[in-house]
């Protein structure tokens, strides 16, 4: 284990994030390969052949925690989402208009995050949300939660997401996600 403060968190742009591929797909192989999640070597290769695409959106940023010797920590990325995006088709219930309304500065899509097992409780998640969304300006970020990431679940509540629907990722014949909303501070200002 490690001590938090021994901790470096940087934010990347997307060119930065393709260079640090190898330290985010080593911390997503190892996160993700756990319950309730259980992803295979093929599942990761999947999600890093779109990473370049994701990364090459202009409005994408990644933050990435080092330990003091350099080793990968935890990773968090996304991006902006534009007017035709299809988050919100894949909701098992539609929403409202008015919520599912994007501008492509409206909403910051939070695309993943995660932390690898050794550093987890120590409050690396949070610092890589926290530096993430600073300064991004959107009134909303939106994510999508498995429901039996208790962990996961329990630290989006904590930090204000609410659930407002449910959501199969990538066609029926996956599990149903939480989908969760955080009102920034950029939407709390009067």
């Amino acid at each position: 284990m490690t001590r938090q403060g021994a901790i470096a968190v940087e934010r990347l742009d997307g060119s930065a994030a393709v260079q640090a591929e190898a330290a985010f797909r080593l911390i997503y192989a190892e996160a993700f390969a756990e319950p309730p999640y259980n992803e295979t070597e093929d599942d990761v290769a999947a999600a890093f052949r779109r990473f370049p695409a994701q990364a090459g959106n202009r409005t994408f940023r990644a933050t990435l925690a080092r330990s003091v010797d350099g080793e990968p920590v935890g990773v968090a990325y996304g991006h902006l989402l534009a007017p035709d995006t299809g988050w919100w088709d894949e909701l098992t219930d539609p929403v409202p208009d008015d919520m599912r309304r994007e501008d492509g500065h409206r909403t910051f899509g939070l695309m993943e995050l995660a932390v690898r097992g050794p550093w987890r409780g120590q409050g690396v998640a949070r610092r890589l949300h926290e530096t993430l969304l600073d300064g991004i300006g959107a009134e909303r970020v939106l994510l999508n939660v498995h429901p039996d990431s208790k962990a996961a679940s329990a630290a989006y509540r904590a930090w204000g997401y609410r659930k407002i629907g449910e959501a199969r990722l990538w066609g029926e014949s996956t599990d149903l996600h939480d989908v969760m909303l955080l009102a920034t501070a950029a939407r709390r200002r009067p």
